[in-house]
């Protein structure tokens, strides 16, 4: 990729630059030439040390967050929205005059600039369309850049531990976009990719207004037909190409009966109902969603003029992405521990979905990412939990993360658990994570599953690993 002289010639400093969605930002703007340092709360409280001393290694240079590496007004600073003025960076770089782009402006001025982008919508399943796009087009050497908010783990090596972007030198730039702060609206893509349309973090109608704008931007649009929401906003789109596992009048879908599920794998037989051809298609990923993100994928890919049958075989090697059901190990008693990044209704019944269907008893842990989501989707997140998993099951939530601000923390974690019981469910409160983990060491017997769930803390795989330890 190559990028702009002004984004070259500029000096960039990342507040928060270990963030899941400006660390790669950071990455694709060195990636270009361009000169980044910055700073983050995470690294001066101590959390995921060998993150930061990776950046350092690739000559990043970072500050303590306490503003002192803000001494120019010729630096940029780039901050997310949620971050507040009182941050000694925020408040350094207004007292010198410094430029301010938040992490989306910047994101959209790199991706509107590329002669052909990919942008993947919606609220569950970004991530791992975004990876599987970027990994079918890197096996079928078309060289792209892909920014992603999680760990791609095809492209992780040992000079790439966190490799959650990837700098190419072909025209194709793919990237996840969020409809949460709104900035989905910075985007033209060339192909829009709308997985699913529902509550996460705006009302449903705001949700419309906004991906219907964004697929109405793009020249082709790829749409999930099993999603209602997105179903309707078909007719907004120049052009699509759609997709279903099952909706039948969807260009793109699977074989009738074709379906395997393994606890670790899926495989089917994509159809494309445009001239009947059928491709066999094998993940090294499980559960339904996943083919149904495969499904998405190859949408995207037959709007780039690619062959699907390559595009099918492409996708039998994707190796998933880092805390997206992600097993970390099995015990010697056969207790497993699986990593997971669900943290709103659907992402979190994905999950469950996909664990209860095969045997073992499940023990959930959700940290909620903070107090204001758990109050915007705390009532349909209790009932995911409740109607997925059985009276066997055991669903145990900690605290909300915190980590500063003015937040209203008056309604936490114990509301959740009281609906989760009354929906009837089984839930405890456990207020302190290292109280969790003892509670689950004790708790758990050969077969179980024990799936960590929750975004914005990096600690999260971290504890996972413990857990995995404490069991062996």
């Amino acid at each position: 990729m190559t990028g702009a002289p002004s984004l070259t010639s500029q000096q960039w400093f990342f507040c928060g630059i270990g963030g899941s969605g400006m660390l790669p930002l950071a990455l694709i703007l060195r990636g270009i030439g361009a000169q980044v340092s910055g700073s983050d709360r995470s690294r001066d409280q101590g959390r995921t040390p060998e993150k930061f001393a990776w950046l350092e290694s690739l000559g990043f240079t970072l500050f303590p967050q306490d503003g002192s590496g803000i001494t120019s007004a010729a630096q940029v600073l780039v901050a997310s929205a949620a971050v507040e003025d009182s941050v000694p960076e925020v408040v350094q770089a207004k007292a010198l005059g410094c430029p301010r782009m938040s992490r989306a402006q910047l994101l959209s001025t790199l991706f509107n600039a590329a002669p052909q982008s990919v942008a993947v919508g919606g609220t569950s399943g970004k991530s791992t369309v975004t990876g599987m796009i970027g990994w079918v087009l890197t096996a079928l050497g078309q060289d792209p850049t892909i920014m992603n908010g999680a760990v791609m783990k095809n492209f992780v090596a040992p000079d790439a531990p966190f490799a959650s972007a990837r700098v190419g030198a072909g025209g194709t730039f793919i990237s996840e976009v969020d409809e949460s702060d709104g900035s989905i609206a910075l985007y033209n893509p060339s192909v829009a990719v709308l997985n699913n349309v529902s509550l996460d973090h705006k009302s449903l109608e705001e949700l419309r207004a906004l991906f219907g704008d964004f697929i109405a931007r793009a020249q082709v649009a790829a749409l999930n037909l099993d999603d209602a929401e997105t179903a309707a906003l078909a007719p907004r789109a120049v052009r699509a190409i759609t997709f279903g596992l099952t909706a039948l009048e969807a260009d793109l879908g699977v074989a009738a009966g074709s379906i395997v599920e393994t606890p670790t794998s899926i495989s089917a037989t994509l159809l494309d109902r445009r001239d009947g051809a059928t491709y066999p298609l094998a993940l090294r990923v499980p559960g339904r969603h996943n083919l149904a993100n495969a499904l998405a994928a190859c949408g995207a890919c037959a709007a780039l003029g690619l062959e699907l049958g390559a595009v099918a075989q492409a996708l039998g090697s994707f190796a998933g992405l880092a805390r997206r059901f992600d097993i970390v190990g099995t015990s010697p008693s056969g207790i497993s521990v699986i990593d997971d990044f669900g943290h709103n209704p659907e992402k979190c019944g994905a999950t469950l979905a996909t664990l209860k269907q095969h045997q073992g008893r499940v023990i959930a842990f959700f940290q909620p990412h903070g107090y204001g989501p758990l109050r915007q989707m705390g009532a349909e997140l209790a009932e995911t939990f409740a109607r997925l998993l059985g009276p066997e099951d055991i669903t145990i939530l900690c605290d909300p993360v915190y980590f500063g601000g003015t937040v209203d923390r008056s309604q936490g974690s114990e509301r959740i658990v009281g609906l989760i019981n009354n929906h009837g469910g089984n839930a405890l409160h456990i207020p302190a994570r290292e109280d969790v983990a003892r509670h689950i060491l004790a708790e758990a017997k050969a077969g179980d599953r024990i799936v960590v769930m929750g975004a914005r803390d990096d600690t999260l795989s971290l504890f996972a690993r413990e857990l995995l330890a404490g069991l062996n």
